[in-house]
């Protein structure tokens, strides 16, 4: 039997929180979303001034990120390549910003970002992901 290690709320308020202060400190309004593996909610906390949609497409590429096991950014790199084909894929958050939490090697969770422009968004979520980095 195998084991891995899960996002408890120690980690979730981290990692919540890095992203938010990063988010802040560039005075980017977005919305912070925090999936579990499966892509399932944890946290979502849309700042101040973010617009609603922010909050939707925060979550997609979370989930996005956390089922795929890699950057939502691969994906939109794939579609921009020419394999528009993968469009019909079952994801709706093939754009940059969702980013794995990775531990121990197993993806544990994603965090989604959206509000500003793609790699700022990326840069949020990997502050938050980094910030539990061993």
């Amino acid at each position: 039997m195998q084991t891995k290690s899960v996002l408890g709320q120690s980690e979730i308020d981290t990692i919540v929180a890095a992203a938010r202060a990063e988010a802040q400190k560039h005075g980017w309004m977005v919305a912070i979303a925090l999936v579990d593996d499966g892509g399932h909610p944890l946290a979502l906390v849309r700042l101040e001034g973010a617009s609603p949609v922010s909050a939707y497409i925060a979550i997609e590429k979370a989930r996005t990120s956390a089922l795929g096991r890699r950057e939502s950014k691969a994906y939109e790199d794939m579609i921009n390549g020419g394999r528009t084909a993968f469009l019909s894929a079952p994801l709706a958050g093939t754009l940059e910003g969702g980013v794995p939490v990775v531990v121990d090697g197993q993806v544990v969770g994603a965090v989604g970002v959206s509000g500003v422009k793609s790699e700022q968004d990326a840069q949020v979520a990997r502050a938050g992901v980094q910030s539990i980095a061993a």
